[in-house]
């Protein structure tokens, strides 16, 4: 079709950007230019020009040929991976928390927090870490995080010796997406840092990727702008690399990193036990896993990819229903009974390796959707890693096993929903504080039946029940309550 001549020295697209969308088969993305205005004609040319359009082909062809490919047999995690929890002896633990407590202390540690997306399922356009879950504190699940860090960083202080001058703070690293990044900076900005320091709190972008049509074109949102979505939590990787993160790392003396979703509100964030565990296996890569409650609840869970091969870890979608619900005769369990929760542990020599391998092996998983577009919503599909692509990649992953009743308060859904509700995640809350108060020697009075309701413990007091007789011994609280210094 002949471009429509005016006086517009733009009239026709730009020669060298159309024949390089014509090398990718992308030259549709141009197809309205004639209906477009002067100004919406350059937010077109900058949006295709902000394209890496080799690597988003590169991107396309390998995650459509591996879409098709069969997977190599899945067998069942050999239990010498795994620390189980009734197999963990009070030596253990106590060894492990204090090479924790020693690292952290050294400034070893980091805190990667994953927090992008587009938090749509809670029915609330705030980043999920602003959402207050309604504990009788009020707090957020940023606030919750950010004071764990701060018990975390106060034990391993006291752990050196009283009064070291040399402790270095917990660096924090906060993944945002574009359309989570403005709205979190500032809900931390507003709120202080809840009581860190500014400066040891990084927050950087996941990217986003274009949505491809089943033939793998890009759909255009409107007639000047591609539609793209977050590159999904594995984004995470290329991101880090991108964004200098790693040599930022690197250059702090971080050696470990300690990776969750923001999504759970009994996370222990910076966990010495869990990384003590760590550096005592030697691993590349940890997860903390849960067992699987039932055959069909939907979780991912990690297997072995093939004799002698890697773990990775399997959705729920994509295992086999009569594998699903498979018994071990030996132990009883289910053969696959660990439960990927999102509570990971890696090396910065691991993550610096992923980077470069996910990145060369380009391969994403194809989310169906449908896709708003210039001709109505159209099935399409977005591109997106998850944080568990790094598993097999590594060379050897230990996998560390926690009580989902402790560890374990996912927010996903709105209330009213049948699981993984705010309310949910409050109960879980209330319900562990209300038995650490128990267990320190205190007493709880309660109008509503015990069941539905408990008493909230400060992070700053405790962070995982420890040290709570002195505040707690011979006293009644009334639930629900907050306890505090």
């Amino acid at each position: 079709m002949e471009p429509v001549m005016d006086n517009n020295a733009t009239s026709s697209p730009p020669q060298t950007l159309l024949e390089r969308l014509k090398d990718y088969g992308q030259e549709d993305a141009f197809a309205l230019w004639d209906e477009l205005s002067p100004e919406e004609r350059e937010l077109l040319v900058k949006d295709i020009e902000s394209i890496d359009l080799p690597r988003m082909d590169r991107i396309t062809r390998c995650s459509f040929q591996s879409q098709g490919l069969p997977a190599a047999a899945i067998e069942p995690v050999p239990e010498s991976s795994v620390s189980m929890v009734e197999e963990r002896t009070m030596e253990e633990r106590e060894r492990w928390w204090k090479m924790g407590l020693k690292a952290i202390s050294d400034g070893k540690l980091g805190v990667l927090l994953l927090s992008g997306g587009q938090g749509t399922r809670l029915g609330s356009s705030d980043p999920k870490g602003c959402f207050n879950i309604k504990l009788p504190s009020g707090k957020s699940l940023f606030q919750l995080q950010a004071e764990r860090i701060l018990c975390v960083q106060r034990l391993a202080s006291q752990s050196v010796n009283e009064g070291s001058t040399s402790f270095k703070p917990i660096h924090w690293y906060i993944m945002t997406s574009p359309f989570t990044d403005e709205l979190t900076r500032k809900f931390f900005e507003s709120h202080k840092y809840f009581g860190l320091e500014q400066n040891q709190v990084t927050f950087f972008q996941q990217g986003t990727i274009p949505c491809v049509s089943k033939d793998g074109r890009f759909i255009m949102e409107t007639p000047y702008r591609v539609a793209k979505s977050p590159d999904g939590n594995g984004g995470v990787y290329s991101a880090l690399k991108s964004s200098r993160l790693l040599e930022d790392m690197s250059m702090r003396g971080i050696k470990f990193l300690d990776c969750y979703g923001v999504d759970n509100a009994l996370v222990r964030v910076a966990d010495p036990t869990f990384l003590g565990y760590f550096i005592d296996k030697g691993a590349s890569a940890a997860a903390k896993v849960v067992r699987k409650a039932y055959p069909q609840e939907k979780v991912g869970v990690f297997v072995r990819r093939g004799k002698d091969g890697p773990l990775s870890v399997v959705e729920y979608s994509e295992l086999d229903p009569s594998l699903a619900s498979a018994i071990n005769q030996q132990t009883g369990r289910l053969r696959f009974c660990w439960s990927n929760v999102c509570l990971h542990m890696f090396t910065l020599d691991f993550l610096n390796q992923v980077a470069n391998g996910l990145e060369k092996d380009s391969i994403y998983h194809l989310a169906e959707k449908k896709i708003p577009s210039v001709h109505g919503h159209t099935v399409g599909y977005k591109l997106e890693q998850f944080i568990f692509d790094a598993f097999p990649y590594a060379p050897s992953t230990a996998l560390f096993e926690v009580l989902r009743e402790e560890e374990f308060a996912p927010v996903k859904n709105a209330n009213g929903s049948n699981f993984d509700t705010p309310d949910s995640a409050r109960l879980l809350v209330l319900r562990l504080h209300a038995r650490w108060v128990v267990a320190a020697g205190g007493f709880l009075t309660h109008s509503v039946p015990l069941y539905a309701t408990g008493v909230e413990v400060s992070p700053l007091c405790s962070y995982a029940g420890e040290n709570l007789e002195a505040i707690c011994r011979g006293r009644t609280f009334h639930a629900p309550c907050e306890i505090s210094y």
